[in-house]
């Protein structure tokens, strides 16, 4: 069984798995057909994996603040937020700057979004063991998200059409919400994550317009997209970069 998404929809493609020839009853020709059976076996296997990684999650609307929140942040944070569930259950929690500050558009055609680097984006909640963008597994906890660019040094050439990205940084580790810190600086913080490297995820223009609303892009990957004030904007929230 295998998944194709397009326009929020789940396609569902069957596998045939009765076209796979099996092994006859002959002698001679028995051993000559393991092949066909081991490749029904593996088809098998690779239809559940495709189940596992096409999970529907759906948008749960929080009328809470987030749990932890150091008082420097309560006055910066909206006290409403989004949950993004799936069938085993919650993925992850987003709350968002009451104001996400902005500028003019940028020159540069690969930055998406009209953000400063190193503004605070919001809040984010893995209530159990979650993933960036890298696959890179994020412990459970409550983190700050912060607005940068990758660097144009080759390193992460094809990583997205875009290079605007958030950055995860464990709260208690991210203490001033005005801070801005720089590119250096952001990376280093986010690492005390517990990654390799810096945690990160997506960010992108909403491709519809109907706020708020969790979509899946591509074959895996799960949008959060929301407006804060005027700004319209989506993160990745589940999904690795292929």
């Amino acid at each position: 069984m295998g998944f194709s998404n397009r326009a929020g929809v789940t396609q569902l493609v069957e596998c045939d798995l009765a076209k796979v020839d099996v092994a006859g009853s002959n002698p001679v020709s028995r051993s000559n057909n393991l092949r066909p059976a081991m490749i029904k076996h593996t088809a098998f296997l690779l239809c559940l994996a495709g189940f596992a990684l096409a999970q529907d999650y759906k948008l749960e609307p929080l009328s809470t603040a987030a749990p932890g929140l150091p008082a420097a942040y309560a006055s910066e944070i909206q006290t409403s937020g989004y949950r993004v569930a799936g069938a085993s259950g919650p993925w992850c929690e987003v709350w968002f700057r009451k104001t996400i500050p902005t500028a003019s558009k940028p020159a540069d055609q690969t930055v998406a979004l009209p953000i400063a680097q190193g503004t605070l984006l919001g809040i984010l909640r893995f209530p159990k063991d979650g993933a960036d963008r890298r696959g890179q597994t994020i412990k459970a906890g409550v983190y700050t998200l912060r607005y940068s660019n990758f660097p144009t040094d080759g390193a992460h050439q094809g990583v997205a059409p875009q290079r605007d990205f958030a950055l995860a940084t464990p709260v208690a580790n991210d203490p001033d919400p005005k801070a801005m810190p720089d590119f250096d600086k952001l990376v280093a913080q986010s690492k005390t994550s517990g990654t390799a490297h810096a945690a990160v995820f997506s960010l992108e223009p909403p491709s519809g317009s109907t706020f708020p609303a969790v979509t899946k892009e591509g074959e895996h990957d799960t949008v959060l997209n929301v407006k804060v004030g005027d700004l319209p904007i989506a993160i990745i929230v589940a999904g690795k970069a292929e």
